[in-house]
């Protein structure tokens, strides 16, 4: 019984790529191979390398520039970028790999009921799928068909007819080594039943678009993001693959104490290692707290720039800052994580552009829930700018889109009133139009429109801050005017030579206002 336990173990381990520790040794994912033997661990819990208690991911980080520019602490408790990449790499989905993938790309066409598409065509919804599939590197559409169905929450997704026409024809075509079909999930029970009737991986959206942050995500906390919302594939992969062995024979056997069953130990490992995830999730989410409170009190104001994927907010957080480190791609993703940019305004106010992930149509609750933690920056900000891609065919239909998920993720309603709308990419559009109200038309690619944005800006930040433009008289044999340089904005300075004075003008917040009164015993 054991040998045969052993041979199944051996069967799933490498597919779900999970390791494990016997005791203190570390044993290897393909190390389940060699449990050949009457004798099995007693316990199994996953390791990261180094052998702690179950959830401990706990480590000294070493002091440097965090992903945001600010310095970090040597003593704060973060996870080091060795014990990531350990979680990052521990399991990577089945079939979702650096190889190449030719794929086949379903959209099924709803006809009506609650999943049909009313702000989009199926021909918009089918370039979207095709795009995602191009943004990977060795991944290309070799074919693509949209179907009509009236049944999409059925196990096979499209009536009998039309679900065997779609099987001939892929079937029929050469080299194909997936499908994609253009849904946000696809169950368990789903994936299994059309994998077996086509006979190659089939991929849904959620396996995608979780493939293309693995290939961008560089920091520490995007990869981790992407490990977390990676659980519910890898729990989906596992419900397939025990049902494939309860059809062979032993699949539901016990091979632990009190009556463990396979799918249960399975379960216990995807479920301590997405306790180290959060473990250190909550600790870098700790430490972007710090960095914000840091941000607080030097009193910078906070801009978040939003967006449908690849709509341009970073290109256009580059013409605000002039910083030559942004580098932006004509990709889908291709920013992960939140980035932080200063940039000045028309009055010389220092502000911070927080630049942040596109958001999609369609883009699964989970995805969104896992980035959660990075974009609780939005919700601190002290102003929200969207940026449309107004040259898109579907622009209306992203603007819904990203309003929905901002309305999901509760961002405050002072946010949602004042929130900037840009239209973006005007150079791409003929004759370009809009009836729209308290629009700001930019290209960002070629810099127009852009002061007129920072005035729009400043005029919100002074609003919603609470900011006051004050004419102070300072005395210039003091520090007050030095004072007033560092910590508000001074716009105007008029001396008093023969007084010895002169009369500062500035943009001042409440509390550093405060401040100065009680420095100056300002009356």
């Amino acid at each position: 019984m054991a040998t045969q336990i052993a041979n199944r173990l051996y069967v799933l381990a490498p597919r779900l790529q999970l390791g494990c520790t016997w005791g203190r040794r570390r044993l290897p994912a393909a190390a389940f191979g060699g449990l050949r033997t009457p004798c099995l661990p007693r316990k199994l819990t996953l390791s990261t390398g180094k052998h702690r208690g179950p959830g401990d991911l706990s480590g000294r980080y070493t002091g440097r520039t965090g992903e945001d520019g600010a310095h970090e602490d040597p003593s704060e408790d973060v996870p080091e970028d060795a014990e990531v990449d350990e979680l990052f790499h521990q399991q990577v989905p089945r079939g979702v790999g650096d190889g190449e993938q030719r794929l086949f790309v379903v959209h099924p066409d709803v006809k009506w009921g609650s999943k049909k598409q009313y702000l989009t065509t199926a021909d918009l919804m089918m370039a979207e799928a095709v795009g995602l599939v191009n943004t990977l590197e060795n991944w290309r559409v070799v074919d693509k068909i949209i179907l009509s169905t009236k049944t999409p929450e059925k196990k096979r997704i499209f009536g009998k007819g039309n679900f065997q026409f779609l099987t001939e024809r892929i079937r029929q075509t050469p080299g194909i080594t997936a499908v994609f079909v253009n849904v946000e999930r696809l169950s368990a029970l789903s994936e299994r039943e059309l994998e077996e009737a086509w006979g190659v991986k089939v991929f849904d959206r959620y396996s995608v678009v979780l493939h293309i942050f693995r290939c961008n995500a560089r920091t520490r906390e995007a990869k981790l993001q992407i490990s977390l919302a990676e659980i519910p594939l890898l729990r989906s992969r596992l419900k397939n693959e025990i049902a494939n062995l309860d059809q062979q024979g032993g699949g539901a056997r016990y091979i632990g104490g009190s009556g463990e069953t396979l799918m249960e130990f399975q379960q216990t490992l995807l479920k301590e290692r997405e306790t180290k995830i959060r473990s250190a999730l909550e600790r870098l989410r700790k430490k972007r707290h710090l960095l914000r409170s840091q941000r607080k009190h030097k009193d910078f104001p906070v801009v978040s720039v939003m967006g449908y994927t690849n709509c341009g907010k970073t290109t256009l957080i580059k013409a605000l800052t002039g910083d030559a480190g942004l580098q932006p791609r004509n990709q889908l993703f291709a920013t992960l994580d939140v980035t932080v940019h200063a940039g000045q305004l028309p009055s010389r106010m220092t502000v911070l552009y927080v630049d942040t992930i596109g958001f999609l149509s369609q883009l699964p609750h989970q995805l969104i829930d896992s980035f959660s933690a990075t974009l609780e920056d939005v919700k601190h900000s002290d102003l929200i700018v969207h940026v449309r891609d107004i040259s898109h065919p579907e622009t209306v239909n992203q603007k819904v889109n990203v309003l929905n998920i901002l309305k999901n993720l509760q961002v405050p309603e002072r946010l949602m009133s004042s929130m900037v709308e840009v239209h973006n990419k005007i150079d791409l559009v003929d004759d370009y139009y809009s009836s729209e109200p308290n629009i700001l038309p930019i290209s960002a690619l070629r810099e127009e429109g852009l002061n007129e944005l920072k005035e729009v800006v400043e005029d919100q930040i002074v609003k919603c801050t609470g900011k006051h433009i004050l004419n102070l008289k300072v005395d210039l044999s003091s520090s007050q005017l030095s004072w007033l340089y560092k910590e508000a904005t001074v716009q105007d300075v008029d001396v008093i030579a023969e007084e010895g004075s002169a009369v500062v003008k500035v943009i001042i917040g409440a509390a550093a206002y405060g401040r100065y009164r009680k420095l100056f015993t300002v009356r």
